[in-house]
């Protein structure tokens, strides 16, 4: 877990409005409303939600305590399948040489291909358990600010895709030298313009 490991790397993001009712209550209401759900068995190769910083893995909203001091800390998790693909071609293999044998054929339709294909991938999805990532967040709710233990591409889009969807009437800027220069600084629209054409300069050797 990000939070607790000696290395961190952390993505920085701006809280743009505010609840107009109690805070924490909104919160937890947001985190129930998108909480993790559990794909073993299911024919769902992935799923994305929140769950609780000490237990990753039973999240409980109603029980766990999200909130340390004036921050609340909690946890986005994504759940993967990933099938091997020479376990799909194994298994495509041994399908489609039953349907033959049973059909009396030498050869099958393309359709039949395809839908032996989608059975076998169906079949492996539901056996296969996924893979569970978890990535800390900390949300630090008067200074407007929320911290993503993660700088992956893929975990930064998910994570501001699931706040929009938990926590409406609320916008996530994402904090970088341009959005902090154009938030922090009385920017004209020149200055503006001048800004976006910047680039980033080598100070190695």
């Amino acid at each position: 877990m990000g939070l607790l490991s000696g290395t961190q790397t952390i993505t920085r993001y701006r809280v743009e409005g505010s609840f107009s009712e109690n805070p924490t209550e909104q919160v937890r209401k947001g985190l129930k409303k998108q909480i993790i759900t559990d794909i073993d068995n299911e024919a769902q190769d992935m799923a994305v939600g929140w769950t609780s910083f000490e237990a990753p893995f039973t999240p409980d909203f109603d029980d766990a305590s999200f909130q340390i001091g004036t921050h609340y800390a909690f946890g986005m998790r994504i759940d993967k399948k990933s099938i091997p693909t020479k376990v799909v071609k194994q298994q495509v293999a041994i399908a489609s040489a039953k349907r033959l044998a049973e059909s009396d054929r030498e050869f099958l339709s393309k359709n039949e291909k395809s839908e032996i294909k989608e059975h076998v991938i169906n079949v492996l999805t539901i056996r296969i358990p996924p893979v569970p990532n978890v990535f800390d967040v900390v949300w630090q709710y008067e200074e407007q600010e929320v911290w993503l233990f993660s700088t992956q591409k893929a975990a930064n889009e998910e994570f501001e895709t699931l706040f929009n969807k938990s926590f409406a009437g609320l916008k996530l800027i994402r904090l970088f030298p341009y959005t902090q220069a154009d938030l922090t600084l009385s920017l004209s629209d020149a200055d503006r313009d001048r800004l976006s054409n910047l680039s980033p300069e080598d100070f190695t050797e």
